[in-house]
């Protein structure tokens, strides 16, 4: 458990972030702040100023728009992450990558591990490597655990893509981009992938870049 002066910093950071209103400025990849890992929650910003915390990860998440911000993400070394997911996709992307809505949810202190061995490989991207996409192999199933923003224990099973979408937020918080799992021959601009790899799978993908899918 922090000392009451550990816990002052990041009060302090936070209070310093929210004071500029409106969405928060993302951090890009090259910052330490993504690599450090973070400190788990206890109590550091006290009820109020964590709910207007994580009021402001959900604004700055919609604005930019993704699916999910951890707050490393805005230059916040603590154990917090939001997802949120409408997925408005077409039926066969739906069916091909499990991508079904996810309402807006508040993940503390969160820790995934496998269920089950299949991984499955998709193009993923981030909002601190704005520009870029790259395929990941990830487990299919991954349980998650930790609290809410209420501190109630979380514990469940996610599958498809809002099990992708925890562990990507997740590996956030321990200093981990997609970058480092994803299949380097894969990297691909934004561009790119609209506008040659937009299927609803990564197949054309390999066979023309040259790389292996699980």
């Amino acid at each position: 458990m922090g000392t009451p002066s550990d816990r002052a910093p990041l009060a302090e950071r936070v209070e310093q972030l929210l004071a500029g209103g409106g969405p928060l400025p993302i951090v890009a990849a090259g910052d330490p702040v993504l690599r450090r890992g973070t400190v788990p929650y206890d109590g550091e910003l006290g009820p109020a100023l964590l709910a207007r915390f994580v009021q402001a990860l959900r604004t700055t998440m919609r604005a930019a728009p993704g699916v999910g911000l951890a707050a490393p993400q805005v230059g916040v070394a603590l154990r917090i992450a939001v997802i949120e997911d409408p997925a408005p996709v077409p039926d066969e992307v739906r069916r091909a990558r499990g991508r079904v809505p996810q309402p807006f949810r508040v993940l503390v202190n969160p820790a995934y591990e496998p269920v089950g061995g299949e991984r499955v490989a998709f193009f993923e991207g981030c909002l601190s490597v704005p520009g870029w996409q790259a395929v990941v192999a990830r487990p299919a199933g991954v349980r998650l655990t930790g609290q809410d923003e209420h501190g109630r224990p979380v514990d469940e099973v996610f599958t498809g893509w809002p099990a992708r979408i925890v562990q990507h937020e997740t590996d956030h918080l321990d200093g981990v981009l997609y970058l480092d799992r994803a299949e380097p021959r894969s990297l691909s601009s934004s561009q790119a992938v609209a506008e040659r790899w937009a299927q609803a799978t990564p197949r054309e993908a390999a066979r023309a870049l040259g790389f292996d899918l699980p």
